[in-house]
């Protein structure tokens, strides 16, 4: 296996300025933009260095980089012309490559006209008015950057689920915000929440727009003016300790800023969730967030050691800034999860480590989802988690050979498998194989262990080395998936994700019996062409995360998302009544309420409401999401 420092996709490893060789990583000068033209210099000692102003790859007209229809980069998509297939762009591995073998692929799994070019999408021009009165537009102006353009609103209005892209699309929202406002630090979000309470209008929380649970998205009945605070010009590092390990980061800055300036330092955070490229510290404090390499670095409530949260009642932090505390009731997790309903974070201090002098990539090939699954276990059970280790089943890895490159990629990974069939390991069904991908980090001699060990327990369930170059397609791979729903929305497609928690001894259970009911439920409305997988990304001592993949051919219904979600519904009953959650990290939302109490029970429903009734007893921040629909003002009594 060759090593290697990585960030997740080629953009990020130039942004790092990192030198990439095979044993060690180079700590580069400190490089600092100054927060504002009152600090002359940064201060830097041999410990500390503060206000590390961060110049955001995201611009504030966010529409000028990213697409305003769909996921990520607007330069970054698949394309179908001239009878092939390929990824534009230069920021993934994947661009600018044909992929000779994905035509085939979609038209096998879900027989669509792919002749026809998809219909170009025109960002809109016409917005509902603003409903933001003069007297408080003047009042918040004086406080930060305010908009009322129509755009910046739409651009505000929605996160990343199907049926917020598909109205987006559409230009079919219910209700937009009326304003949008940009605040850069702590003080100017407490004199925003003032004024929203002194005036009665509402405060959406936005960070990176990536969440995928509604949670951002405007209540239709909401009647008071809305104001969407954007997060994103909060996103200084207020200062690093290099002697306690320790960072203080304003809550609107975006995973790849944070990553590229700790690194830059010798330093990383090691949170990388799917939308690392986009989603904001704010947002996985918020969402209560996992990472692919939480078996190192831990999950986002394991880096967090200190919280700032302005609320209608005032700001709620802790007093000291201690490793642990026992002090009744641990606050802070109030705000971790809260979904933006009871406030804004505004910042966070948080835990990085120093760079990992190595990284390694690995994937292992074993004959069935069965042999994969009980190598996890035994992993898990050993505590011998590298970074990342995920397995996914045949239909993901056959969904990945779709994608392969003329020349590598995906085919790296076939073209050693016939060999291996006709050598080492005939009797392995390309029908039924699965793959896990490995990402190591550590010292040498530590990795090199944990790839020995590794090894060892793969061929105790059958399983052999698949090589390193598929485990970092595979590991980088994740960047790429969200694209291919927008392709697929332009040729009649809909398709999203679902994920959840299970213990060790249901997930087989649950995995089987989810995907039944959803071949079910196609079945039933006589969906003939759909794709159903799931893939094993996280591992923990009790259980593990499973992610879903589920998409269809639309051709003959008139509400193609209302059908989709009918289908995850069916599906998510069936995660629930087989021991699983209702997320593992995505949140709740307003698309996963219903299961909401009876997950925490009725106690658990109305300490939640309590807690609103503490924090925003006028109901400021209406969001709607978890339980909170159900708080009024009005029946304060019957909490």
């Amino acid at each position: 296996m060759s090593t290697g420092m990585i960030t997740g996709a080629k953009n990020m490893l130039e942004n790092t300025e990192l030198n990439n060789n095979s044993n060690n990583a180079t700590m580069q000068s400190d490089q600092t933009i100054t927060f504002s033209d009152k600090i002359k210099k940064r201060e830097v000692n041999e410990k500390n260095e503060t206000l590390i102003k961060v110049k955001s790859v995201i611009p504030r007209q966010r529409q000028e980089l990213l697409k305003w229809y769909g996921w990520g980069y607007k330069d970054s998509t698949f394309k179908l012309s001239d009878g092939k297939t390929f990824f534009t762009g230069d920021r993934y591995p994947i661009s600018g490559k044909s992929l000779p073998h994905a035509r085939q692929w979609v038209k096998e799994m879900f027989d669509i006209d792919l002749t026809e070019e998809p219909k170009q999408l025109q960002l809109p021009t016409s917005f509902p008015s603003s409903r933001l009165p003069n007297n408080i537009k003047e009042e918040l102006e004086k406080i930060s950057l305010l908009s009322t353009e129509g755009v910046d609103r739409l651009i505000r209005a929605h996160g990343q689920t199907l049926h917020d892209v598909y109205n987006l699309r559409k230009n079919s929202f219910p209700r937009i915000p009326d304003a949008v406002i940009w605040p850069t630090c702590h003080e100017e979000v407490e004199e925003i929440v003032r004024c929203a309470s002194k005036h009665n209008f509402v405060i959406i929380p936005f960070g990176g727009g990536t969440s995928v649970s509604g949670a951002v998205t405007c209540p239709a009945k909401e009647e008071r003016p809305i104001v969407v605070l954007d997060t994103s010009e909060m996103n200084s590092i207020l200062w690093v300790d290099k002697d306690q390990l320790l960072a203080n980061v304003q809550a609107g800055i975006v995973g790849q800023d944070l990553e590229r300036e700790m690194r830059l330092r010798g330093f990383t955070v090691g949170h990388e969730p799917d939308s690392y490229e986009f989603s904001t510290l704010g947002g996985w404090v918020a969402t209560r967030a996992s990472g692919m390499k939480k078996n190192t670095y831990g999950n986002i409530e394991d880096l967090v050691v200190h919280t700032r949260a302005v609320t209608p009642l005032g700001v709620i932090e802790k007093s000291c800034r201690v490793p642990r505390l026992s002090c009744g009731p641990e606050w802070e997790h109030i705000v971790l999860g809260s979904e933006g309903c009871l406030g804004v974070v505004t910042e966070v201090t948080l835990k990085i480590r120093p760079l990992p002098p190595v990284v390694r990539y690995g994937s292992l090939v074993f004959p069935d989802w069965e042999s994969g699954f009980y190598f996890e276990r035994e992993v898990a059970k050993q505590r011998l988690q590298p970074s990342s280790i995920r397995l996914m089943d045949n239909e993901q890895f056959r969904f990945g050979h779709a994608l392969k490159m003329e020349q590598s990629w995906g085919g790296v990974l076939l073209d050693g498998l016939k060999r291996f069939y006709i050598t080492k390991i005939k009797g392995f069904d390309p029908l039924k194989l699965c793959v896990v991908t490995l990402l190591m980090e550590g010292t040498a001699e530590q990795v090199a262990d944990s790839e020995k060990k590794l090894n060892s327990i793969a061929s105790q369930h059958g399983g052999v080395p698949g090589g390193a170059k598929n485990g970092e397609i595979g590991y980088t791979l994740t960047f790429v998936i969200a694209y291919i729903r927008d392709l697929a929305l332009d040729y009649g497609v809909v398709a999203e994700s679902f994920e959840t928690s299970v213990s060790w001894e249901r997930a087989l259970a649950l995995c089987r019996r989810t995907k039944r009911t959803v071949r079910e439920q196609c079945a039933r409305r006589h969906i003939t062409h759909y794709h159903i997988s799931c893939r094993l990304t996280q591992t923990y001592d009790a259980g593990c995360c499973i992610y879903f993949y589920f998409g269809f051919k639309t051709v003959g219904f008139e509400d193609p998302v209302h059908v989709y979600e009918e289908i995850e519904q069916a599906a998510r009953d069936e995660i629930i009544a087989s021991g699983g959650s209702i997320s593992h990290h995505h949140g709740v939302g307003k698309l996963r309420k219903k299961w909401y109490t009876n997950t925490v029970s009725e106690p658990g429903r109305r300490l939640l409401l309590a807690a609103k009734e503490a924090l925003d007893p006028d109901n400021i921040f209406a969001l709607g999401n978890m339980a909170f629909d159900q708080y009024s003002p009005a029946v304060k009594s019957k909490l």
